[in-house]
Formats: C-alpha cells, structure tokens, sequence
C-alpha cells in the first residue's frame, strides 16, 4: 500500500515538529559558519591584465585585420607558455617562494575574453600581497622573455594588480556557505519529520482511525475509571459538601 503526504498534512507534521526542524536548521548554519570562519583557508586573488597588440605603423585595413586574427590566435600559445616551468622557475626564483613550478601553475588560470586581446593573468593565494606580487611578477618576465622565445613584440602590459588596504578573501564565501547549509538544514530537519511520523503507527486521534479504516465514527468510549478512583472521588465531594456546610453554619 502507497503511502502518500497530502499538503496539509505536511503542514501539520511541519508545526508539529517545528522545534526540531529549527533545531536542526540552526546546528547546519552553526557548523557551516564554524568551518567558514576557523577551518577553511581565505584565499585571495589578484588579476594583471596583458595586451596583445602587434606593432605595423605601415599597415592598411586587411592587413591589421589579418594581424588581429593572427595576435588572437597566438594567445592560446601565450597561454601555455606563461605556465611553463620556464616562466615560473624565475617567477619563483625572483620572488623567493618555497614552491615548485607544478604547484605554482595550479595557482594561475588565464582568462580571455572571446575575440578580445586582452587576456588577464587570475592568481589565487592565501596571502593577499603575494597573490598580487606573484601576478605582477609572471606578467613582467613573460613580457621579456616573449621576444627572444617568438621574435614578437606585440606585449604590453594594460594594468598591474593593486594590493588594497583591506583585501577581501575571494574564498570561501560565507555568506553563501551559511544559506547553503541553511536550506539543506530545513531541508533535512522536514526530511526526519515526515520520516517519523511515516515510522510512528500508533492511533493518538479518532481522525487517525477514519483515516485508517476509512469508516465513519459512530460513538466514542469514555475514559475507564476504577472503583478506587471513584470511591475517591466520592469521598472528597463529601468532604467539599461538608466544609461547605460547617461555613455556612
């Protein structure tokens, strides 16, 4: 037999069980919140912005178009060659950190925008001044080396990462981690609601019987007193009667 959860049902299970939904709701921002601001690593980033621009004062319009789409071309070369171990080893070297090209390259990401020659130089690192220091750096020595390495001499560099006074990390956010866990939370705290009242098969309610059995209820039983409780009861409305009368009196 399917069981299904109509709304209003979820509703009431909802009310019901408010407390333990909030519960749990509250506990998933609290540990999201923990991990977001203790536990996890900020990461900062800086961005150098590299043109791509081949110098021919003598050119008319189809041979800069041609040269357009040649320098375009060539920045997915500029792209490999920025995280060779050629670049990095004297990034590295010049800048004194205690890291290996490998890992320096997955620090890096090279963003380009589609048909533009411009192309940015991402760093990401724990160290905001570093980020920066190490973004500037690629950019300047892949702007010497690129002579000598491809016999060009169309790199100029458009503008340098900034350190600001109060970097902001770009990771993690924590804001956005917090309503994540947030929306999981209540996601899960209705789940282990609907979960025990799915589980609970006792009858609390008349309207729990209907429901089971699909009847219609035609008279109800009273609650079964023993004659202890009654004699009890009788004793102590004597009692009242009689204190009653002695006040009057």
């Amino acid at each position: 037999m399917e069981a299904t959860i109509k709304l209003s049902d979820l509703f009431k299970i909802i009310k019901g069980h408010a407390f333990l939904i909030i519960a749990i709701t509250v506990v998933s921002i609290s540990i999201a919140a923990i991990i977001s601001y203790f536990v996890l690593t900020p990461i900062y980033t800086a961005d150098t912005q590299i043109l791509v621009n081949q110098k021919n004062e003598k050119r008319n319009q189809y041979v800069a178009s041609s040269q357009i789409d040649a320098d375009l071309q060539l920045i997915n070369t500029y792209n490999v060659v920025i995280k060779s171990p050629l670049i990095l080893s004297k990034v590295i070297e010049k800048l004194d950190l205690d890291i290996t090209p490998e890992k320096l390259t997955e620090q890096i990401t090279i963003l380009n925008t589609s048909n533009s020659q411009v192309f940015t130089v991402h760093v990401e690192d724990t160290k905001a001044s570093r980020a920066v220091e190490i973004s500037n750096t690629i950019a300047d020595i892949f702007k010497d080396e690129i002579p000598a390495l491809m016999k060009v001499d169309n790199i100029n560099i458009l503008s340098y990462a900034k350190l600001s006074e109060n970097p902001n990390a770009a990771k993690p956010n924590k804001l956005l981690n917090m309503g994540i866990a947030a929306i999981i939370g209540l996601m899960l705290g209705i789940g282990i609601a609907i979960l025990i009242e799915t589980l609970d098969t006792r009858i609390k309610t008349e309207q729990d019987i209907v429901e089971i059995l699909d009847l219609p209820i035609i008279g109800l039983v009273s609650p079964i007193i023993d004659k202890k409780t009654i004699n009890f009861a009788k004793e102590t409305n004597k009692l009242s009667i009689q204190s009653r009368r002695v006040r009057r009196i």
